[in-house]
């Protein structure tokens, strides 16, 4: 891992109506429009989508980490996550994120162990540390007979 701070830029080209574009260094373009529940076309991310992809994203790529330096294996996970958006005082925000993950892991793994892991990878992952929306991990963990 790099030293830190670590930068992230991303720029974006739109107009007053239609999608936008987001670019960043080295990754392909990225079509974005406003989602169907706000007039959007329903057929390009939305900024909505787009912090469930990361957040779901972050706490696989956190279990990786931390399942590694631990030396827990998995075989799969599958996760969603879902965020309730509604009117809170001063505007518009997420109510609530939940995360539903499924990991599985190979025969002879200690489940309890890697449900621990599986908790702290969602505590640990930077992008719902820095959310005030509370995110609530459900997690099924399965162990190969």
């Amino acid at each position: 891992m790099e030293a830190l701070p670590h930068h992230y830029r991303v720029k974006l080209q739109g107009s007053a109506t239609g999608s936008a574009e987001a670019t960043a260094v080295g990754l392909p373009p990225l079509g974005l429009a406003p989602p169907a529940t706000f007039d959007g076309p329903g057929d390009h991310w939305s900024p909505e989508d787009l912090l469930m992809a990361s957040i779901a994203s972050c706490f696989l790529f956190t279990l990786r980490a931390m399942a590694a330096a631990s030396k827990v294996g998995f075989t799969s996970v599958q996760c969603e996550t879902e965020g309730t958006l509604d009117r809170v005082e001063g505007g518009l925000a997420f109510r609530e994120i939940v995360v539903r993950a499924k990991v599985t892991a190979p025969a002879g793994t200690n489940r309890e162990r890697l449900e621990r892991l599986v908790q702290k990878a969602e505590e640990g992952c930077l992008i719902t540390r820095s959310l005030r929306t509370p995110v609530r991990l459900q997690a099924d963990v399965s162990v190969a007979e």
